[in-house]
């Protein structure tokens, strides 16, 4: 499959082709099944964001939501993993100066 270029934001979950769109942090190179994978991706961990954001208060600290903390910073460690994988190597670096993947990186 063709690759094409893409400009991705993280904290925004935003993935897209043209570099004007938007203010982006990272650049990749990704085909269709790869970009739909970092899509999933995005999802999921907003998924478990508001999962988070909405046990935060009734159960402050309980063990609940300490788990929903966990599965929130695994799924973003996964998009960083994703975005170094098909990254260039500009965005490899940059990313590899954030010392998130430290301890497991795939690539």
């Amino acid at each position: 499959m063709d690759k094409k270029t893409y400009y991705v934001t993280v904290q925004s979950g935003e993935i897209m082709e043209d570099s004007t769109a938007f203010n982006y942090d990272f650049v990749i190179n990704a085909n269709e099944e790869e970009y739909d994978q970092i899509k999933q991706l995005f999802e999921d961990t907003a998924d478990a964001e508001f999962a988070t954001y909405s046990h935060s208060f009734p159960l402050s600290l309980s063990t609940y939501y300490n788990e929903e903390n966990s599965t929130y910073d695994n799924h973003l460690r996964d998009i960083y993993i994703k975005l170094h994988e098909l990254g260039t190597t500009e965005t490899r670096q940059h990313i590899e100066t954030m010392h998130i993947l430290d301890s497991n990186t795939k690539t």
